[in-house]
């Protein structure tokens, strides 16, 4: 059985054309997909309906076997801790307010989840290759790379089935996003990764799977080698020789 089953689903904002148009894909429990598309293309809204945030007008999701509900609340909040997101910019997602424990606590407060909070962000921190010595300090005191690294361990902390990231290696240097790719697929091999981004060098490097959005529809997917191999659709043509000449190591 699939983890996430996207199926046919169609959106569009009030008054506006559609945003998405008839998208299907499925992630299958540890799977690592790359959903690839430039700014416009859907991909911001596709998270929004995968988190819940809105209904689609046609089509319909399913996380576990079970249609995804936004008005029901017990299903969303079992959701909630299996379905975690990490966002783009680092320097704007942690509260400036709030030390080290206390962020990397939020899911664990507002899910009600009990048991040893200390030692669960302790094993978080541990995970994403930072000192648990740092709970105690602000998000200031770190770098972009470390920040990002703190929001992980946020999503992280309560255990999820799925990791949702929305580009969140795009604000981040050359060298900092190459160890944060790094981490990411370290974490994939105990749960599933849909990332999410325009930079489909980062996507080859990382996924297993891809999925190309143009303009609302899916035109191309499958396995990421196979795909960029031989690309079939111009788009993705077009994408593939937009991509910079950056090295990864393979995972």
């Amino acid at each position: 059985m699939s983890l996430v089953r996207i199926d046919r689903v169609s959106f569009g904002y009030a008054g506006g054309r559609p945003v998405l148009e008839d998208v299907s894909l499925e992630i299958g429990p540890g799977d690592t997909v790359g959903l690839v598309g430039e700014s416009g293309s859907g991909k911001t809204t596709l998270l929004r309906l995968l988190l819940g945030l809105a209904r689609p007008d046609r089509g319909k999701i399913f996380f576990d076997g079970t249609p995804l509900d936004p008005g029901n609340r017990s299903f969303m909040r079992d959701f909630r801790r299996k379905a975690q997101i990490v966002f783009q910019d680092p320097y704007s997602s942690l509260d400036p307010r709030q030390n080290v424990s206390a962020i990397i606590a939020e899911p664990l407060r507002s899910l009600r989840i009990a048991g040893d909070h200390a030692g669960m962000i302790s094993d978080a921190l541990e995970a994403v290759g930072l000192d648990p010595n740092v709970a105690g300090r602000y998000p200031h005191q770190f770098s972009g790379g470390q920040r990002q690294r703190i929001a992980i361990a946020r999503a992280i902390v309560a255990g999820p089935k799925l990791l949702l990231a929305d580009e969140a290696v795009s604000a981040l240097d050359l060298t900092t996003r190459v160890r944060i790719v790094d981490l990411m697929s370290k974490l994939s091999r105990n749960m599933s990764l849909l990332f999410v981004s325009h930079d489909i060098g980062v996507v080859a490097a990382l996924c297993r799977s891809i999925v190309i959005l143009e303009s609302g529809r899916v035109v191309e997917a499958g396995d990421t080698a196979a795909v960029l191999a031989d690309p079939q659709h111009p788009y993705t043509q077009r994408l593939l020789g937009s991509v910079p000449r950056l090295v990864f190591e393979e995972h």
